[in-house]
């Protein structure tokens, strides 16, 4: 048999064992010693000095010196201390009464609560799990038919996976050599993009068959107001604004209030501040966007005389300088006819990527490459989306009822830390202040100070939380070097070179590739998850992008998005099998995967519109990069 059909045996036998059951990364591990001592086999030397042993350590080594890793344990951790921590309940309630009017309004603020708390944690299994405890019992309890609970919880479950900060990303990112914030950039609007349609389908659904998501019943959409909001209501005015600016400069009726309607004026004060947040976070969104698009680029603009190290040119040298480690490595056997000078020299590129993708100063969030100026006729577009959000707040200021006002205060206290957390990480990543690592350690952080004051982290969970971030870490870790050694020792036997060869023989246009390879990778997240998917199938297609001219930033994101078929599609479809462990024994398993079956569509319905409008995925990279 030929090195390159042992290299096709190889990669066919890897996917039998997998659907088998076996653990991934030791049978990666596993397989690639053992094709790899036949593809290095010299019978005028002793077994031990066969180099797949030293393959296999360096190997090892690279993906534990590989920076790009790092942030994942501090990302899962920040992940987990929010899960254990239990700081979604009160948010699930708040954003509920928030959205209590619209059809289908427990599946619409389950689908808004998944979202949020996916991209605070990026843990499919802990999202899922929380809120099939939390919000599944109520949709069936409401009359909800069964197959919109179970697809709303899974399906916006595994958004997390997609939407920055994601592990899955920064996984790609390791095996692909990219850069981590450009990949998060890409991934942001196609994911929220994705959160809209399902939004779309589950009240489209409601609409035209209401039997699926009856009506709440009246006592369930009156929001309890206390007597202090109540009081301020029938003393000062109706609207609250008014009310607690009223009360606050004139607070002498607030002294013959009832007991229990009684309030500070401190409480008045906070009553203010709380009235005003809406006004306070828009406009400090305006300031953001504006500071960053004329003065920060501006800034970028003046120092462009200074010579910049751009991520290419980092990546270039670092494959450079390990190629000869593999040259020499692969050269100690140039004298078996099982090696190919041809497959050598394409496995260099392959096998070096994990040191290019090991540079986390470029990779994880260097400063920008060059800067952009802005954007042609930004100061009319952003001029008129001010007076917009302007007529929207004024609206909102007229209509401030009591119910409002409270419903706002609860958004307030569940909603906004974690909010502002989230957004602080994703932005200091985005902006290049910090890398990845940094801004995982500081959302680490700032998780357990937002548990510890909610009171809800005690030693036990935390404990807990430790143990599941080793746990997922080692996984990924281990899979990363198994990949690594499975797909070095694939190039060297040639089976890279074969698939190449059949590819380019097909004369594919472009367009026919990235259709064929997101093809093959959805039908493979049938029986496979995303992680073989990812350090198994990827690293295959990836030379074959500069062929054909494709933005590997376009192609990766597109590849994040198929990948959320790997959840939704039987019969490997885990986050089924993680919402069937808590849900009521009535709901089968078959209900579930008939409920995820439609969001599988709908993903494929995505990547329809990020094929026909290229700029979803590409345009804020390029705006923040200029790349």
């Amino acid at each position: 048999m030929s090195d390159p059909i042992l290299g096709l045996v190889m990669l066919g036998l890897i996917i039998f064992v997998i659907m088998l059951g076996f653990p991934t990364a030791f049978t990666l591990m596993g397989l690639g010693m053992m094709f790899g001592f036949v593809a290095f086999y010299d019978p005028s030397q002793s077994w031990t000095a066969n180099k797949v042993f030293t393959l296999m350590v360096q190997r090892t080594f690279g993906g534990m010196t590989n920076d790009v890793l790092l942030s994942i344990p501090l990302f899962v951790l920040m992940g987990y201390v929010m899960e254990r921590g239990a700081l979604v309940d009160k948010m699930f309630y708040s954003i509920q009464l928030a959205f209590r009017r619209l059809p289908a309004s427990l599946a619409v603020a389950t689908l808004i609560v998944c979202t949020f708390w996916g991209i605070a944690s990026g843990l499919v299994g802990a999202v899922v799990v929380l809120m099939g405890v939390i919000a599944m019992k109520p949709m069936l309890n409401a009359g909800y038919d069964t197959r919109l609970a179970a697809g709303v919880i899974t399906a916006g479950g595994t958004l997390g996976i997609l939407i920055p900060p994601s592990v899955m990303i920064i996984v790609y990112a390791a095996v692909a050599g990219q850069s981590v914030v450009k990949l998060y950039a890409a991934a942001m609007v196609p994911g929220f993009f994705l959160a809209f349609l399902y939004l779309v389908y589950i009240i489209g659904w409601a609409l035209i068959n209401p039997k699926v998501a009856p009506k709440l019943p009246a006592e369930q959409l009156i929001v309890p107001v206390p007597a202090s909001i109540r009081f301020l209501g029938e003393h000062y005015s109706r609207n609250m604004l008014l009310a607690t600016f009223k009360a606050l400069f004139s607070p002498a009726k607030l002294l013959n209030a009832p007991a229990e309607a009684r309030v500070s004026l401190k409480g008045i004060f906070k009553n203010v501040l709380a009235a005003l947040t809406p006004l306070f976070l828009i406009a400090l969104t305006m300031w953001g966007v504006w500071w960053y698009v004329i003065i920060h680029q501006q800034n970028e603009r003046d120092a462009q005389n200074v010579p910049v190290v751009t991520q290419v040119a980092t990546a270039s040298t670092a494959s450079a300088a390990a190629e000869p480690v593999e040259e020499e490595l692969v050269a100690i056997d140039a004298t078996s006819s099982k090696i190919k000078s041809k497959a050598v020299e394409e496995d260099a590129p392959l096998v070096a990527l994990d040191a290019a993708a090991g540079d986390a100063p470029t990779a994880d969030g260097a400063a920008p490459e060059a800067a952009v100026g802005p954007p042609e006729n930004f100061e009319l577009y952003f001029g008129l989306t001010c007076i917009l959000f302007g007529l929207l707040l004024i609206y909102y200021y007229i209509k401030f009822d009591e119910e409002q006002f409270e419903i706002l205060k609860l958004l307030i206290e569940s909603v906004m830390p974690l909010g502002v957390l989230t957004l602080l990480v994703l932005a200091v990543i985005l902006l290049g202040i910090t890398t990845a690592t940094e801004s995982a350690a500081v959302g680490a952080l700032g998780a357990f100070i937002l548990a510890l004051q909610a009171g809800t982290l005690d030693f036990e969970r935390t404990k807990q939380a430790v143990f599941l971030t080793a746990k997922t870490t080692s996984m990924v870790c281990w899979l990363f070097v198994g990949s690594a050694l499975f797909s070095a020792v694939f190039t060297i036997l040639g089976g890279q070179s074969i698939i190449e060869k059949w590819v380019l023989m097909l004369d594919l246009t472009p367009i026919q590739f990235m259709l064929l390879s997101q093809a093959i990778i959805f039908f493979l997240g049938w029986p496979l998850e995303w992680t073989e998917i990812i350090v198994i199938f990827v690293p295959i297609f990836l030379p074959l992008l500069a062929h054909f001219n494709i933005d590997p930033l376009l192609w990766g994101t597109l590849v994040f998005v198929n990948l959320q078929a790997a959840f939704l599609s039987p019969p490997v479809a885990m986050s089924a099998f993680y919402l069937k462990g808590v849900s009521p024994p009535s709901v089968t398993l078959n209900q579930i995967f008939a409920g995820m079956m439609p969001y599988m569509f709908i993903v494929i319905a995505c990547m329809a519109f990020m094929y026909i409008w290229p700029g979803m995925t590409l345009w804020l990279p390029k705006f923040l990069y200029g790349a």
